[in-house]
């Protein structure tokens, strides 16, 4: 082991001194102001590798040799920082290397908390992970109202190893604690603003931006003349530790759905062990924890599941260059039902362009619109955007009838019913009334785009533009080039995703795409399971362990059973006999059966009745642990063969779209790594130390 890890990356942080003259803010002696600072703007925020550390521990020692009055920290403008060097993490190989990083981390931080010269920290922006944790190894904290504060490592695959797990408890009381380490991490990675932070006890003054330093500086001031007193208040006899930890449990189960995920597992088993342990052994414990999840592969996956995501929204793999797209002012929607109004919404809201709405009659085109009024109404209730500019956009909203309202259009979608003729023929109508530029997208999910271009004069223009529902809410945007769909209109295509904040993988024109290709081959195998004479609920909850939000029967009555069969249909009909029509859901398509699952009275799940009679009467039952081997069978087999016909050119796109079309939990480092881990994948779809520990 080295006893000074090094980063070969690693952004160095440094710490430069200043000191401030306190007689005029009514005090005496000196403040001794040390600020972090990368060297670069708010885009590249500060981050904490060992060197960094190191630079921060040597800042903090010089400072108490100028026998200050106080000292305090803070950071570059906007930015205090953002947490550990996570790149750097990934790369390190042994135990010893990972246990040096977090008691340096520790060593570190606890000067400032047990320093004899009084210490704030001013929290004038961005505060995650160890970056809130170097705050909160302060005496004192100031706020800029303008900042944000969280913990993100459960969310992340670690806990907040820096003393954050052990000492937030003590500080702010469990419900508290757990709300910041574990509900609002697994919420997406809630954070809190500054006004919160201050509520719950983690900062002591807030101060607005213009004046922040001044008015912090006041306040070390009137702490040291004794003007401004802060009461600190011990947690460790509340009344609601086992309710805080019940809220924790509760908070872990619904993100995984009652798997067991190792460090939220930790991060509940150290909050809990915080009542009673002193900050030594609490602390003591977090290294023994650290070392554990950082030296395992799912954290590594983790870290690769992250900055996959963060990469896909800066850049997409396979990408024309964007100076080739078109600009996009008038936009057509054809269809007017609940996936075309949805649609229509989402442009009107970020394109802020007239957008063209059609159906076969008024009435229907009269609902979307009515629809879409509705849903910018609602946004106005609730304070989410103006009157004015809910007025603004509904004005740009034109229903018609007639296909020729849609010259001019420089992009249109449809979302029609799915049948392959009725949406060539759409597209042959609307070349009589539109550009050769235009774009012509489809929001098929299964249907060959290609075969639906045919026919057409210019069948370049087409292209897959596959959303995910709610149309709102899914990031993912799969973007399907057919052999004829030419760059420019790929970059419009990408050039509009953008503006609509989507996350888009470029998919080769391929039965399914990438997410339903690989759903419907997995949710096969558990239907294949259930007709063959598995219990449905055997079936549904044989994968449970692996944390998916919701089981596969949950998602297919979110689906719907039509949909479902179409796709398995088109599947099928496609790519074979491994992608099984279903009697089951033939018959619940026929009687109009749709779900599997009721609630009762009280809001809880049951079985629906009316789906299990008409369930497929097998005499093949399967264990769980059969149905769950051979449901990741097939999907190791299914990525290989999209690999191989070059349906994506990378695995990473396969992960990406996973993750964010399908769920796949990121703690898992999506479909991929899990596949590689368990066993599945021979040979593996990703080298060792990709997202996993190096070889």
């Amino acid at each position: 082991m080295s006893n000074e890890v090094i980063y070969a990356d690693e952004v160095v942080t440094t710490a430069l001194i200043r000191e401030v003259d306190l007689s005029a803010f009514g005090a005496k002696g000196k403040l001794a102001i040390i600020t972090i600072d990368n060297g670069m703007d708010h885009t590249r925020p500060t981050t904490l590798g060992p060197q960094s550390i190191r630079n921060i521990n040597k800042a903090i020692d010089d400072a108490t040799a100028l026998n200050p009055a106080a000292i305090a920290i803070t950071g570059k403008p906007f930015i205090l920082a953002a947490g550990a060097d996570l790149s750097g993490i990934t790369v390190l190989t042994n135990a010893d290397d990972a246990k040096y990083v977090i008691e340096t981390g520790h060593s570190t931080y606890a000067k400032l908390r047990h320093s004899k010269i009084p210490t704030f920290c001013f929290v004038n922006g961005l505060a995650l992970g160890g970056g809130t944790e170097l705050a909160l190894s302060c005496q004192y904290r100031t706020v800029a109202s303008t900042a944000f504060i969280a913990l993100p490592e459960v969310f992340i695959g670690l806990i907040p190893g820096w003393s954050g797990v052990t000492i937030l408890p003590k500080m702010i009381g469990p419900t508290n604690a757990v709300k910041v380490i574990l509900q609002n991490s697994l919420n997406n990675n809630t954070m809190l603003k500054a006004k919160e932070a201050l509520a719950l006890g983690m900062a002591d003054e807030m101060y607005e931006p213009v004046d922040f330093l001044e008015k912090s500086v006041a306040f070390v001031a009137a702490v040291l003349n004794g003007t401004k007193k802060i009461e600190r208040k011990d947690h460790s006899n509340d009344p609601d530790w086992d309710s805080a930890l019940a809220a924790g449990r509760a908070a872990i189960n619904k993100k995984y759905n009652g798997a067991k995920v190792k460090n939220a597992e930790y991060a509940l088993e150290l909050i809990a062990e915080s009542k009673t342990n002193t900050i030594e052994a609490g602390l003591k414990r977090e290294v023994e924890v650290m070392v554990d999840l950082m030296m395992g592969d799912e954290f590594r996956a983790s870290i690769y599941a992250f900055n996959l995501i963060q990469k896909g929204r800066k850049k997409v793999a396979g990408a024309p260059k964007s100076n080739l797209a078109r600009k996009v002012s008038k936009v057509g929607v054809v269809g007017a039902g609940l996936m075309a109004s949805q649609l229509a919404l989402l442009l009107v809201r970020n394109l802020k362009c007239p957008i063209v709405i059609s159906d076969l009659d008024q009435a229907r085109v009269d609902k979307g619109v009515e629809y879409i009024k509705a849903e910018l109404g609602k946004l106005v209730e609730k304070k989410r955007m103006s009157q004015e500019s809910a007025n603004r956009l509904s004005a740009l909203i034109i229903g018609t009838t007639n296909k020729a309202d849609y010259a001019g259009c420089d992009f249109i979608i449809e979302a029609v019913f799915e049948e392959l003729q009725l949406k060539n023929d759409l597209f042959k109508e609307l070349e009589k009334h539109i550009s050769p530029e235009c774009v012509l997208a489809t929001n098929t999910s299964s249907l060959s785009v290609e075969k639906m271009s045919a026919g057409l004069q210019h069948p370049n223009r087409v292209v897959g533009f596959h959303f995910f529902n709610p149309v709102a809410v899914m990031p993912l945007l799969e973007i399907a080039r057919t052999p004829a769909t030419d760059d420019e209109t790929t970059a419009t295509a990408l050039a509009v995703g953008k503006e609509l904040k989507k996350t888009m993988v470029i998919a080769k024109d391929a039965p399914g795409f990438i997410v339903n290709r690989l759903l419907t081959r997995f949710m096969g195998e558990i239907t294949d399971a259930m007709d063959e004479g598995t219990p449905y609920d055997v079936a549904d909850n044989a994968l449970r362990e692996i944390g998916f939000p919701m089981t596969p029967f949950e998602l297919f009555d979110l689906v719907g059973p039509g949909v479902a069969l179409h796709v398995s249909e088109t599947l099928h009909n496609n790519l074979g006999d491994r992608y099984r029509i279903s009697p089951t859901i033939k018959r619940l398509v026929e009687n109009n059966v749709r779900t599997i699952y009721i609630k009762d009275e009280k809001g809880a799940k049951q079985p629906n009745p009316a789906a299990i009679a008409l369930m497929e009467k097998g005499s093949n039952p399967s264990t769980s642990e059969q149905v769950r081997d051979r449901a990741l069978k097939a999907l190791a087999e299914e990525a290989r063969l999209m690999l191989d016909e070059g349906v994506v050119t990378s695995p990473q796109e396969i992960d990406l779209a996973m993750m964010l079309g399908a769920g796949w939990p990121l703690m898992l480092g999506g479909i991929l790594p899990y596949l590689d881990r368990a066993g599945y994948a021979t040979p593996r779809f990703l080298e060792p130390g990709v997202a996993s520990v190096p070889a």
